[in-house]
């Protein structure tokens, strides 16, 4: 059965990518036999979550896969606690996406392979998760990154589409290359790559040195990092972001999958699972902690001015995945895994939401040709607006009562404030944090009163002559689908979505509502430890956790707080006068040019890495492969053969008595070779 959640949704793949063109060229039946297996995997994982509750973790070998001397990885699910949370996010939020984009995907002409390329994702993010030792895990870890370049990349005639897949590919390859040292260490350091015989061992080798040349390091502490570098290019975190806010290049159910279930949540994972190791590797844990404050911030801060609807919650994404590494660096990685649950439904809702919004206004993404559109899209207004109420941490301070974001986000920032008891770094993460609150808040509920509230600027673009056709860049007005504006009516009025794109947010939005409160107590509460039984052990389990829960009400009441002036902020400026901040918006400034351009990070990495890489390959070309290889290699011995042959040839000139002259010639030189001998 353990098998089954992994293969359902490959066969599925595998079937609408390859056999697509056999059972209907529309694609609906290929998009029904990728949904058939997600959905079972979706029902099987709940089984596996429910049994893992009280069942000790076990581990199903399906193959062997590698042996060479001491090295062994086999093909394994491992199902216990954290991987059965992981499979339940994983499998509910794709089918839902997968639901979701039957409608979405609609008018789409490659419909099958959209889904071929879905339901691979699925069972890349699958292997990941039940992944028994790093090899597997890096496996699934690879996957996820070819299908995420796939997916991202889907309108591959779109070159936008184009340079935001490679961009992805490209640095999430900075930080494999991490992951893939921090493997080769782990096995040289352990004599083997599988998590429990790891994790057993870490007492005896924590005073381990790692000595080459004039280095000398601690062997754990320099795992740890190379482990977290890999995590920080899945999971977009500072310095390796860059790829994730291009990442809305691709179809919006993509961006919903990666962004809230997937993709992203596997460096929180990959720390999570390693729990052992930064328990005892303290520097890199701090390293975790500081990392994941800043980005949370810079996320958050870079939010403030985005007016692509897309991408004011993909830098949410960042920002709350920041959160997550918070709570890891800080030890509380229950709280890192309640918000990550937590976070799935709101997300997802937020970013189908969003591609409700797209879809009802003919593919239009900016926000300042919306307004007005709570009463053309009531639903999908109601649903962004439970939505925002989770991400933004709406509750009763002091109690377990509130939307899922406001019981998970407090845990981490009780978490934060906990370990800065003893740490000054946590300390700053916990005011950063705090901060970055405040601008959650303020970016999310701007999102709603430009869309949804204010005056009505989609009449201008109307007005103006802005069809379907004249947005053909905008997400879902691919230049392949069978139609763009057919079927959304002549005026190009907003409208609402069809039912099988809203019946997946009325789903997430429960589980924003009440997912916090239901989880509450296993997660982070009283409950915790005998709920993730014995997974996260050392300080993660017991002193950061008890002193969470016995932080200062001030400190429980501080993120609330925060989100109300965010609230207010926005209701000044977006809600009283949005004519004039859209004014103030235009005219800009310095501040808002440097939130803009993104603190100008991909100018930076174009100016010191791209443009640098471009003239050392471009010099490799001209001088080295053209200039060297080329001209004494191939092209040399052409030319060699070449100008041989031409010398060759005039020996054929065709003349009798130039052929009898040299065998005359060859004659005479014999009988002379001949009497020679004999003088001898």
């Amino acid at each position: 059965m353990d098998a089954v959640v992994a293969f359902a949704p490959l066969a599925g793949a595998l079937i609408a990518g390859l056999l697509a063109r056999y059972i209907g060229k529309a694609g609906a039946m290929a998009a029904a036999t990728a949904l058939m297996g997600v959905a079972l995997a979706a029902a099987v994982s709940l089984f596996l979550g429910l049994y893992a509750g009280d069942a000790q973790a076990h581990t199903t070998i399906i193959a062997r896969w590698i042996e060479i001397g001491g090295f062994k990885a086999n093909w394994a699910i491992r199902v216990d606690m954290l991987s059965a949370i992981m499979m339940v996010v994983v499998t509910s939020v794709s089918f839902l996406v997968h639901v979701y984009s039957w409608g979405y995907m609609a008018e789409d002409a490659n419909k099958s392979r959209f889904f071929a390329y879905l339901s691979f994702f699925t069972f890349a993010m699958l292997m990941l998760v039940t992944a028994d030792d790093f090899l597997q895990m890096f496996f699934g870890w690879e996957g996820v990154g070819l299908a995420s370049y796939l997916l991202i990349g889907f309108w591959f005639d779109r070159k936008s589409a184009n340079s935001a897949a490679i961009k992805a590919f490209v640095v999430n390859r900075v930080g494999d290359v991490g992951f893939a040292l921090g493997i080769v260490g782990v096995f040289a350091l352990f004599g083997s790559i599988q998590f429990d015989a790891v994790f057993s061992q870490i007492e005896a080798v924590k005073e381990a040195r790692l000595v080459a040349g004039p280095l000398d390091l601690p062997y754990l502490e320099t795992i740890a990092v190379l482990l977290f570098i890999g995590a920080m290019g899945k999971s977009a975190q500072f310095f390796l972001h860059v790829w994730l806010p291009d990442a809305m290049e691709g179809p919006t159910p993509v961006s919903a999958l990666i962004h809230a279930a997937t993709m992203v949540t596997a460096g929180v994972f990959l720390v999570s699972r390693c729990a052992a190791i930064y328990d005892v590797a303290h520097g890199a844990a701090t390293l975790i902690l500081l990392v994941g404050a800043v980005t949370a911030f810079f996320a958050a801060s870079v939010g403030l001015v985005q007016n692509d609807i897309k991408r004011v919650i993909a830098y949410s994404t960042c920002s709350q995945l920041g959160y997550m590494f918070v709570a890891a660096g800080a030890g509380a990685y229950q709280a890192a895994m309640f918000h990550l649950f937590t976070h799935a439904f709101f997300k997802a809702l937020l970013f189908l939401g969003a591609g409700s919004v797209i879809h009802g206004m003919h593919h239009e993404q900016d926000m300042r040709r919306m307004g007005g559109l709570a009463r053309a899209l009531p639903v999908t207004y109601a649903m962004m607006l439970i939505g925002t109420l989770a991400i933004t941490g709406v509750g009763i301070p002091g109690t377990h009562i509130g939307f899922a974001g406001f019981l998970s986000k407090d845990a981490i920032l009780e978490s934060a404030y906990a370990r800065g008891l003893d740490l000054e770094i946590a300390q700053l993460a916990f005011w950063m944090g705090l901060l970055t609150a405040l601008f959650t808040a303020f970016y999310s509920w701007r999102l709603i009163f430009m869309t949804f509230h204010g005056p009505k600027y989609w009449r201008e673009a109307v007005a103006h002559g802005h069809d379907a056709p004249a947005h053909a860049a905008h997400d879902g007005a691919h230049p392949q689908a069978t139609t763009h504006d057919d079927d959304h009516g002549d005026a190009h009025v907003p409208h609402e979505s069809p039912i099988v794109m809203l019946a997946p947010l009325v789903l997430l939005a429960i589980g924003a509502v009440g997912a916090g409160m239901a989880f509450y107590e296993p997660f982070f509460g009283k409950e915790a430890e005998s709920f993730w039984h014995g997974i996260f052990a050392g300080h993660g389990e017991h002193s950061v956790l008890e002193a969470a829960h016995h932080a200062p009400l001030w400190v429980k009441s501080a993120p609330f707080a925060a989100g109300v002036i965010g609230l207010v902020l926005a209701i000044v400026t977006y809600g009283f006068n949005p004519r004039g901040m859209r004014a103030m918006g235009e005219k800009g400034g310095p501040m808002q040019a440097f939130l803009a351009h993104k603190w100008y990070f991909d100018e930076l990495y174009q100016a010191v890495f791209v443009r640098n890489a471009e003239r050392l390959g471009d010099w490799f070309s001209k001088r080295i492969d053209r200039g060297t290889i080329d001209r004494f290699g191939p092209d040399g011995w052409a030319l060699a053969s070449r100008l041989t042959g031409g010398w060759v040839s005039r020996l054929q000139s065709g003349f009798v008595y130039h052929y009898a002259f040299v065998m005359l010639i060859g004659v005479v030189g014999l009988g002379v070779f001949a009497l020679m001998s004999v003088g001898r």
